[in-house]
């Protein structure tokens, strides 16, 4: 059967659609960010327990991420919603995702012990279910939503420029609410959870609200009996494409997890002032703007695999070289923001990009495969990311421990200092060696194997 293409991709869309990440960071950047500290400092949580905490709730995001992408492409090909494939299931998860994230970061600081332990893994586990619940149908929506090369490039774009808004705002936000209050008192993280989480439903709401399903393929009975959650496995075998985009999602979610969790350290022990990462927040954020403006012109002229590979070439030395910086004298504060801005700026010009790059992939694996399963594909690449945050989070707080970091001392040791130097400078500058690696020498999309697909989509 036919697809269903309703209408013109409009401006309307293309904001809706990029209200959706812009939403979803807007919760989910604290958790890469300063969740760790929120439970170090404000809820005296040991760091080898939260590292083991972290780790379990990382392997229920394993198990929880491709299996919903392939229960919304079963569910469709069975029941045929006709309010579209994707978009019912935002306006299921937005209000949950809200609301769980608020009493994730205020309800474990009325209890000790183990209560406060068992009440802080239940409600991350609730969360994130409720997070997944909403990312994998907000990230696929692209696919049904883009026509042709042109749409998804922009669609893209759009989603790059909300993922940077939504990164960025509760950088300025929370570090703000901490440093009123305090490091180890709960309730500016609270107070912080509250705005943030308030100011993602609103996004999150207004992009089911302007997005609409173009592209809806009626799925036969056959078809539907063909959907497997299996699938995925023939994909990693002959998808290079999806095999470079999984590669790139876990080392590039290694850089900015490692990064952004040890940021918060960083910046209060070594750089003597939290409320900086709002200013290294704030500089990164033109690359974003000059991406969104001129991204698709500069892909054009360079290439943009080739633009990809460069910039997180370039990063990575800029990480490389501040950390020997570093070690040989101490930093100016501002000349560390600046230079850890660009750094970071630089390696996320990939992140902004890399949405089109997965709508290539599921393209591609259709030409292959016959088969269409945005969901499964989707959910599969934002495992590779889950992977990643998970060494980047867990690996960090449980090396911090190592380096010997206690949150109870007024002046950390020698030792602690360098870890956090180590940890969130230099580590970041090596994991995006490995998403440049990625793009250099697995993906394999050029221009005659674009030329192949574009005439499979066109003789379907």
């Amino acid at each position: 059967m036919n697809s269903k293409s309703t209408g013109k991709l409009t401006m309307k869309h293309k904001f809706g659609y990029g209200l959706g990440d812009a939403g979803g960071c807007m919760t989910f950047a604290l958790m890469g960010s300063t969740f760790a500290m929120y439970c170090t400092d404000a809820l005296k949580i040991d760091t080898t327990l939260l590292a083991t905490l972290l780790l379990v709730w990382n392997v229920w995001d394993f198990i929880n991420d491709p299996m919903m992408g392939a229960l919304m492409d079963q569910h469709f090909a069975k029941n045929k919603n006709p309010k579209g494939k994707f978009r019912p299931w935002l306006l299921r998860s937005t209000p949950l995702v809200c609301v769980t994230f608020i009493a994730l970061w205020s309800v474990p600081q009325f209890f000790d012990g183990l209560a406060l332990v068992g009440c802080l893994f239940g409600l991350k586990i609730i969360y994130e279910l409720s997070y997944t619940m909403f990312n994998i149908p907000m990230g696929s929506l692209l696919s049904a939503m883009a026509n042709d090369d042109a749409e998804r490039a922009s669609l893209s774009a759009a989603r790059g420029i909300g993922s940077g808004v939504g990164n960025m705002l509760p950088m300025v936000i929370m570090p703000q609410m901490i440093k009123m209050y305090g490091q180890t008192n709960a309730t500016g993280y609270a107070i912080g959870s509250v705005i943030c989480a308030v100011i993602g439903f609103v996004m999150c709401f207004m992009h089911y609200k302007l997005t609409e399903e173009r592209n809806i393929t009626p799925t036969s009975a056959e078809q539907a009996q063909s959907v497997k959650m299996t699938d995925i496995l023939n994909v990693f075998k002959i998808n290079r494409p999806f095999q470079a985009l999984c590669m790139h999602g876990l080392f590039i979610c290694m850089m900015q997890y490692v990064g952004n969790t040890m940021n918060n350290y960083l910046y209060s022990t070594v750089l003597g002032d939290l409320g900086f990462i709002t200013y290294a927040t704030i500089v990164s954020a033109p690359f974003m703007l000059v991406i969104f403006a001129f991204g698709s012109k500069l892909a054009k002229k360079f290439g943009l695999e080739n633009m990809i590979r460069n910039c997180l070439l370039a990063g990575s030395l800029l990480y490389v070289s501040l950390f020997a910086l570093h070690m040989v004298t101490k930093v100016n504060p501002w000349v560390h923001v600046i230079w850890s801005g660009v750094a970071m700026g630089l390696a996320s010009i990939s992140i902004y990009m890399q949405w089109g790059l997965v709508g290539e992939a599921i393209d591609y694996n259709e030409m292959l495969t016959g088969k269409r399963t945005e969901g499964s594909i989707y959910g599969t690449f934002n495992l590779s990311r889950r992977v990643g945050q998970t060494i980047g989070n867990s690996a960090a707080i449980l090396m911090l421990g190592w380096f010997g970091y206690d949150a109870n001392l007024a002046v950390q040791p020698a030792m602690a200092v360098f870890g956090i130097k180590f940890l969130g400078i230099l580590l970041p500058g090596i994991f995006v060696i490995g998403s440049w690696a990625a793009f250099r020498f697995l993906w394999n999309m050029d221009a005659e194997t674009r030329a192949k697909v574009n005439a499979y989509k066109a003789q379907k």
